[in-house]
């Protein structure tokens, strides 16, 4: 598995796939083999069909000084289905250099052309049970064993916690509409003023979900976030690291470590299966991010190994075969929203994590449901893999008027 610093990464809205990958990819062509008089980018998979919707063809004129053609097409022949050919090109536009970048997930690349020593492989486990013989040998936490192998990684994930609130804390002040033709407008502000007003057990609910909808729309508005696992689910792991700061009074360096165990899971999901929306729907984006927090949550409860793989185990399972069907191809409908319900369904499955391991063991393991995931996803029709061509997208798409 990768260093978690390739897991969680700070990168500007609407989507991972869409927008951080591509500049990642754009601006390390230019560190790499220097400035070209242009550019030319072709689009395949949902960077093409879904890419003007999430900005992929902005992003990359951006970070390539606007000397850059976008083109959008569908027929890809490479071996991974979401990714772009990048060219260099001279004075009379002749092709220079190519590379052939694949999107993977969560704002993660790989380039045929240029193998990147970030995606090299740090941890010798890669699944759960392997994890889990490996803190029975070795006599240490979920913790501890991140930290044996990434012994700078606190500060960074200090760093990803800090992020996280700030972003929450920006979207709660700010009104207005969203960008793009929905015109839907904020509402993270407004749903916080009605949490506070109440004095009954919504009151918490309601504030997790006005908070995942203030990182939601941040995201969706093109501000600063945090993958986790994907900006399209960056408001689940958000909305919780600020809830238990800002109104558990938990600090920062306690929540890194709480990312860190977080983050073994959507590791193993990321090197088993995929996080990428595009190659197995939103049980991969929400879905994980749902598992990594019911994860954080129960370290938070002072849960045990067996009891934090189980509440992980409960967040991924029940969101198996979510589909991916943003409408128009915004990040917007259903993403929000769904961050906003998945951030609960985290911390119930850390709470029958915690009271259901005192009735009877657990028979599914966390790596039984990734391997079902991966299975699930690749018999998702390409349709409802953030394609925008079918599910609710297509319905809205029928019955849009304007």
């Amino acid at each position: 598995m990768q260093s978690l610093k390739e897991l969680y990464k700070v990168g500007k809205g609407p989507s991972s796939s869409h927008t951080l990958a591509p500049y990642r990819a754009c601006r390390l062509f230019r560190e790499v083999n220097g400035d070209f008089p242009y550019y030319e980018a072709v689009l395949y998979g949902s960077l093409s069909l879904t890419g003007k919707g999430h900005g992929t063809d902005k992003v990359i004129k951006e970070t390539l000084d606007d000397k850059c053609e976008v083109i959008f097409r569908l027929d890809w022949d490479e071996e991974f289905p979401n990714g772009f050919y990048l060219k260099g090109l001279d004075h009379d536009r002749n092709e220079v250099l190519k590379w052939t970048v694949f999107s993977i997930g969560g704002g993660s690349i790989r380039i045929k052309e240029y193998p990147l020593d970030y995606n090299d492989e740090i941890y010798e486990e890669n699944s759960y049970q392997s994890i889990k013989n490996c803190l029975t040998e070795r006599h240490m936490s979920l913790k501890d064993y991140v930290y044996s192998y990434e012994k700078d990684l606190h500060d960074y994930l200090c760093n990803i916690a800090e992020t996280m609130c700030r972003c929450v804390e920006n979207g709660l002040k700010k009104e207005g509409y969203l960008p793009g033709d929905l015109m839907i407008a904020k509402s993270a502000k407004k749903l916080y003023e009605e949490a506070l007003q109440l004095e009954n057990d919504e009151k918490d609910k309601l504030k997790l979900m006005a908070y995942a909808y203030s990182a939601g729309e941040e995201n969706a508005d093109g501000q600063i976030c945090v993958t986790s696992p994907t900006l399209g689910s960056c408001g689940v792991l958000s909305s919780l690291i600020y809830y238990l700061h800002h109104d558990k009074g938990y600090d920062i360096p306690f929540l890194a470590d709480a990312l860190a165990v977080g983050g073994v899971f959507g590791n193993i999901v990321k090197s088993d299966a995929t996080i990428s929306g595009a190659v197995g729907g939103c049980q991969a984006e929400v879905g994980v991010a749902v598992s990594m927090a019911a994860a954080i949550y129960a370290y938070v409860l002072g849960l045990d190994t067996d009891q934090i793989e189980y509440a992980a185990e409960i967040g991924i399972e029940h969101h198996l075969g979510l589909t991916c069907d943003p409408i128009k191809g915004y990040v917007m409908i259903p993403c929000i929203e769904r961050n906003a319900v998945g951030v609960l369904r985290a911390i119930d499955a850390a709470v029958l994590s915690k009271y259901m391991s005192k009735v009877k063991g657990h028979i599914v393991s966390f790596d039984m449901v990734v391997k079902t995931m991966n299975e699930t996803g690749n018999m998702i029709p390409i349709e409802l893999k953030e394609t925008s061509t079918g599910g609710l997208a297509k319905e809205f798409q029928k019955s849009d008027k304007r």
